[in-house]
Parts: structure tokens; sequence; C-alpha cells
């Protein structure tokens, strides 16, 4: 392993190789904290949340969320992931002003580490850039030496037009500095200074970070954005080489100090860019989140149609059983459209356009070497971008609760972004407030107003919450659902996807129906003892070795 790590540090910093190499491995020695191995099972549910999505007067964010979560989903969800949760400046905590601080807003490291006694938690790594309010970027421009290669200073030239841009903004900003105004790379926006890797002092900072995470309570970190990390001028400066070795060198260092600790990748691009971050099964990412699944799920119901995702799933694999995917439909961003690219059609992700903006949803773009923009994400809450008004509200409900049953079902770990799990709908008064499209999807939902709704029974939220906890309670006790386990697509008809999910001689056949049909299914049995819908507790009949399943419009039944 160390040898490992020195040629990793050779091929990334050569000549100052080695001199990195033992600065590390003092680094390794401090933060010794498990050789325990990672063993992610049925059991693991993920719910994606800010740190103050939920408040309460008189009471820090982070204390108002764990006590929710406490009383209404303990034992059902087992893994939080908090949203980043530091002192930041704009993007809604993506903007970090230091890596190191809780955001007294929120609360303090007390409530994080008390968290983290009842749930694993999912820390962010916005490693990618940091605030230009940073004390980093400040010091940097007062000219302190020692942060004088911290960022990137490039003259504009024309392989610039080459680079990757996930934004429709300026890839360089202008700064006042001590040694006068300088072009500073930014990704994502002025406020987001892009941290330069080819420093051995950022290397070495982010990496006692990571360690720091982990030291809290972390037991998963997600490098935010991880895609752009290493910057090389003449390249696209996405999913370069250097970045995965900058990937395979976290994993190797945390393998040697917290073996416990998962790496989960966030590369918003088409499928075979994004399951690069795999590696070879062993040396990089255990999971990656699975960003062309919101897309093909949406685009499924809204064309009554499972072509294209049975299809995409027939080929959906990992390359060990070290790795796994994060399948989620909705988070704190809009649902990427880049993953759909070359599975679905240019015609039919427009057509995901059209629904989205007739929905008062909001579409995001991103600029293209050639100077044109493309749509690059949709900015709505994932229930009002599968509604449908010519349905009723009971039918959209079903559909809503089976594409999260697709997500629970289908081989990995499931997400469940906490405005799905609450039934929230399109917050548009946030849009005003902050002129963000992804605020839409970002409520702060009051403690009290929520404990209220979801105690009525005739309310949209307890009807959603209550359905979801019942779909999620049914999965965590499903063997056959372990990630491990084994999946094979089923093509039954264009208006269902199905698969069977297999580990350790228990068995489970998913069915959804995406249209707005009732109808009937023959499949050839696969029970040896009379089949059951863990769902509805209705019983399957069984006929000349075939089972007789009627499936009711965008109904889902996990036959046992």
């Amino acid at each position: 392993m160390s040898q490992e790590i020195l040629d990793k540090l050779k091929f990334l910093y050569h000549d100052e190789a080695n001199e990195i190499y033992i600065k590390l491995m003092d680094l390794i020695k401090k933060y010794k904290i498990s050789d325990e191995d990672i063993n992610l099972t049925e059991k693991d549910i993920i719910l994606i949340t800010y740190g103050d999505s939920i408040q309460k007067k008189g009471e820090k964010t982070l204390q108002t969320l764990h006590n929710f979560l406490n009383k209404h989903v303990k034992g059902i969800i087992n893994t939080v992931h908090i949203l980043p949760f530091f002192p930041y400046s704009s993007d809604d905590g993506f903007s970090v002003i230091d890596y190191k601080m809780v955001n007294p807003n929120l609360g303090t490291w007390k409530d994080i580490e008390s968290l983290s006694k009842d749930y694993n938690l999912m820390f962010d790594a916005v490693i990618n850039h940091i605030s230009k309010e940073s004390e980093w970027f400040k010091e940097y421009l007062k000219g302190n030496p020692k942060y004088k290669n911290y960022f990137i200073e490039q003259t504009p030239v024309e392989e610039l037009k080459i680079v990757t841009r996930p934004r429709a903004l300026p890839l360089l900003h202008i700064y006042d500095t001590s040694n006068g105004k300088k072009h500073i790379w930014t990704t994502f926006s002025e406020d987001q200074i892009d941290l330069n890797y080819k420093s051995k002092d950022v290397f070495l900072e982010i990496v006692e970070i990571l360690l720091f995470y982990a030291k809290k309570g972390a037991k998963l970190i997600r490098l935010d954005a991880i895609g752009y990390l290493w910057k090389e001028i003449g390249t696209s400066c996405i999913h370069l080489e250097q970045t995965h070795k900058m990937i395979q060198l976290f994993r190797d260092i945390l393998n040697l100090t917290a073996k416990n600790v998962i790496l989960i990748t966030e590369t918003n691009v088409p499928h075979k860019e994004n399951i690069s971050y795999f590696g070879n099964g062993y040396n990089e990412a255990q999971m990656v989140y699975n960003f062309s699944l919101p897309p093909l799920v949406l685009h499924s119901f809204l064309s009554k149609n499972a072509y294209y995702i049975s299809h995409w799933a027939d080929k959906l694999e990992t390359p060990s059983d070290k790795t796994t995917f994060f399948n989620f439909l909705a988070s704190h961003d809009g649902i990427g459209l880049m993953p759909a690219k070359g599975i679905l059609k240019d015609e039919e992700i427009d057509y995901l356009v059209t629904h989205t903006l007739k929905n008062n949803g909001l579409v995001s773009y991103k600029s293209n070497p050639d100077g044109s923009k493309s749509p690059y994400e949709l900015n709505i809450n994932y229930f009002d971008a599968l509604y449908e008004e010519s349905e009723d509200m009971e039918l959209n409900i079903r559909k809503f609760v089976s594409a999260y049953a697709i997500a629970s079902s289908l081989k990995g770990v499931p997400g469940i972004y906490i405005h799905s799990l609450l039934g929230s709908r399109n917050y548009y008064e946030g849009v005003k407030i902050t002129g963000i499209n992804r605020s839409i999807n970002r409520e702060k939902l009051n403690f009290d107003s929520l404990e209220n709704e979801l105690t009525d029974k005739k309310s949209f939220r307890y009807k959603i919450f209550n359905s979801m906890k019942n779909m999620l309670s049914i999965r965590i006790n499903q063997k056959a659902f372990n990630p491990k386990g084994n999946q094979k697509i089923l093509f039954l008809d264009n208006r269902i996807f199905s698969f069977i999910r297999e580990y350790e001689n228990e068995r489970i056949l998913v069915i959804t129906n995406v249209s707005n049909e009732k109808f009937v299914i023959n499949v050839k049995n696969i029970y040896s003892e009379k089949p059951k819908d863990l769902l509805s507790n209705k019983l399957i009949n069984v006929e000349s070795g075939h089972l007789i399943i009627e499936v009711l419009p965008y109904e889902t039944l996990w036959i046992k």
C-alpha cells in the first residue's frame, strides 16, 4: 500500500513526491481511526437533508432535525446525509468559508457527534472550490506567501474554450490582489474559487480535512463536483487521469486510517463517465450517484413506457461487490439531463423540459464550446415533475411512491430527499427570494406546522409521508434487496419496469406499472410456495406454472 501511494504521488507531484509522502505518513499516524471494513445491507437507507431543513423557534436546527428523525423515522432510516453544514457565503452551503467549523446557525460539533450516535452520517467534502470569503483566499489576495499557489491564476487563452462548463457563467473572474489584478479559475461562480491541486500544500490540507471528517463521525464522504478537480490547459479539464489518481489516493489513505468510511462521488455527467469513478472496483469510490436514474424514472412515467429504463438497467453493473450505486430521484439540486444523454433521444429529453415548464418548474442551462447553451438541469420538486393534471391526486401519489419504490428496490442503496419524504411541493417563494432556480426544492419547514400536517390524515403530507414510510419499512426487512444481491431485468411489457432481486436464497419479483392502465400479466412462476405482494399483502394467483398478476395504474408490487 505504501509503495502504491508513493507511485501515485510521483505521477502527480514528480520530484516533490518523497517530501509529500513523509508528511502524509505523519498524517496517517495522527488520524488512525478504524480497521473495521464496510458491510452495506438492505437496512441502509440514506436521507438527504440540509441541517436547517426543519426549524423550530429557540432551538438549533441540528437538534430540531435530530428530534424529528428520532420521533418519526428511527428504525427505518439509518443514515443521514447532512448537506454542507459549514459556514458559507453562497450556493446554500456549497461555497464553504471554513471546512472545519459547524455553521453556528445550525449548531456545533457536539450536535453532529450526537447525531452520529443514532445515525450513520454522510459529510460533504466541497473540495473543488472554496469561498472567496475564506481565510485561504483572503490571505492569498493579501499576498501571504503560504497561499501563493492555493489558487489558479490563468491568463485568458483560446484553449480555455474547450473546458467543460457546468454553468452558463465565466470560467475566469478578475480579483484585486496585492500583486495587481489577476484572472482566477472559477468553475462554478465568482464566489467559488477553484483550489489548485498541483500545489502539494493544498493536497495535504485537503487530506487532513477528509481525515478530520472521519474522526468527527463521517461514515460516508461525498466528493462534491469531483470530476473538475484537476486542470490541464488544452484539455476539457473534467475526468482527467490526475483526478482519478487523486481519488485513488484518498481511498488508499482512508483504507489505512478509517477503512469503515465510504467515498461517494458526485459527477452529474453521462453514465459512462459517471461509473468510471468506481475505478477497477477496489481502488476508487465505493459508491457513485446513479445520475441517470432520476431522468429515466421521470421519462418512464410521463411516457407510460419503460423501454428505455429497462434496456439501460439491463446493462447496469458495478465492477465488484465492494461497489454499489446510490439510487436517488431528488436532491437539493435539480434533475440532471446530461446523464440521460446517449440513453434517451434528444426529443425525449426535450419533452422532459417542456413538461417541467408546463408544471411551473424551471430549467438551468450550461455553456457549450461553440458559445451556445443547452438544458443542463430541471429545477422542480420531484412530485411536481411527475404530476399530471389530467389524473386525480390519489393516482399522482401512487405514481410518486412507485417511483421511489423503483429507487428503493433497484440494486444499490436508496437515497431519499427530505422534501420527497415529507411531500413538499414547488417552493416558488424561495426562487423569488434568492433568484436561484434550485431554491424551488429547498424550502425550510416549520417544525410545529409540519407536525400538525403529519398528524392530519387528510393532508397531502400525511399521505405521502406514511406511504413512503410503509414502503421503506418493508424494504429494510428483505434480504433480496441487499446491495450485493443479484439483479435480472425482465422484459414483460413496455408498460412495466420489472426485475428479480435475489440474495441468499431470498427472491423478490419487482413489477412497476409505469402506465395509467389496469391490466393482467402472466409471468413464469419462480416460487415454490404461494407468492404474496409485500406492499399490498395480496396473494398472487398461480395457474399452470404462471403467476397471474393484476396490476393497477402506477402500482408497484414486490412479490415474494
